[in-house]
């Protein structure tokens, strides 16, 4: 049987990604050799739940996981990034999007999924969770802009103020979360969007994927956008209509949270892996933090960070 095979682009992982083409149809090879068991069998699991709760994922079409590989349903070339970019009037196409993650969120999990022989067991979203995410912007971004001493006493002063301001967030984790809801990983094919990248899937805060899709530093939405979809969210969302504040107080905590986190994944991709073209968005990644500081709730975490740091000087550093 002739068939053709080329790698595809890949993303931040330790997968590659091979486009099969066999009798005029197409799939992907997944492979991975590093955390094979989240980026092979979890993503399947993860993927399986999403369409049988009538979201568009890649299905399962054979599993090799023995050696380092599954295939799965391709969804396309074009990703929501490159079919939204260029349009003037964003906000209907956004509002189709926010509705995938309320889908997502009325997903019931259960105690565990069986794949073969394999487990699979979502947990939750921990304090000890966030910690561990916006510590990679101590040990990875400021690493290599500052000396490590006054790393040290930055990250001690800065990480007590966070854990206070974690401990504000609202809403208990009991959502269903993808976990890295942005544009680059939801593919569009013949107008039907889809979901992928789904793998890092844990039980969390319904406003982390909300805020991952709506402050992703990949696309410059104005804040009249933002503030409309997250009304858009709101009113169609399962959350009270009177939870307007205690949304905002966990979205804005959230996106800070995961863009200190995205600071430090992509300097760490580029010192560690080689892959250099994360460092272009920094910039933007500080503009998002410092907009959603201005909510009152972040007052000691301004004036520790105007104290200690300069971020006018580190959102120039986006070259390493």
């Amino acid at each position: 049987m002739k068939y053709k095979l080329k790698k595809i682009s890949g993303d931040a992982s330790f997968r590659e990604f091979y486009r099969l083409e066999k009798k005029n149809k197409t799939s992907i090879i997944v492979s991975a050799k590093k955390e094979k068991f989240k980026n092979l069998i979890v993503y399947a699991v993860v993927n399986k739940i999403l369409n049988v709760n009538k979201i568009n994922a890649p299905k399962l079409l054979s599993n090799h996981y023995s050696n380092d590989m599954i295939e799965i349903s391709d969804l396309g070339e074009k990703s929501f990034y490159d079919y939204v970019i260029s349009k003037k009037s964003k906000l209907n196409d956004y509002k189709s999007v926010i509705k995938i993650i309320i889908k997502v969120q009325k997903i019931k999990v259960k105690k565990y999924y069986k794949l073969g022989k394999f487990k699979v067991k979502f947990s939750k979203y921990s304090l000890n969770n966030l910690h561990k995410e916006s510590d990679l912007f101590f040990d990875w971004y400021l690493k290599y802009f500052l000396k490590k001493k006054k790393i040290s006493k930055i990250k001690k002063l800065l990480k007590a103020e966070l854990n206070k301001i974690y401990k504000k967030l609202k809403f208990s984790n009991n959502t269903f979360v993808h976990r890295d809801f942005h544009v680059s990983n939801i593919m569009v094919k013949k107008k039907k969007l889809g979901l992928i990248d789904s793998q890092d899937a844990i039980i969390g805060n319904p406003l982390y994927d909300v805020a991952s899709l709506i402050d992703d530093v990949r696309i410059k939405l104005p804040n009249n956008l933002q503030n409309n979809l997250i009304h858009f969210y709101h009113k169609n969302s399962k959350l009270k209509k009177d939870d307007i504040e205690n949304l905002k107080n966990d979205f804005d905590i959230l996106s800070v949270q995961r863009n200190l986190k995205i600071l430090g994944i992509f300097v760490r991709l580029s010192i560690r892996d080689g892959k250099n073209n994360y460092l272009k968005f920094l910039p933007y990644t500080w503009t998002l933090i410092e907009r959603r500081l201005r909510n009152p709730i972040f007052k000691n975490l301004n004036i520790l960070i105007n104290k200690n740091l300069s971020i006018k000087k580190l959102r120039q550093l986006n070259k390493i």
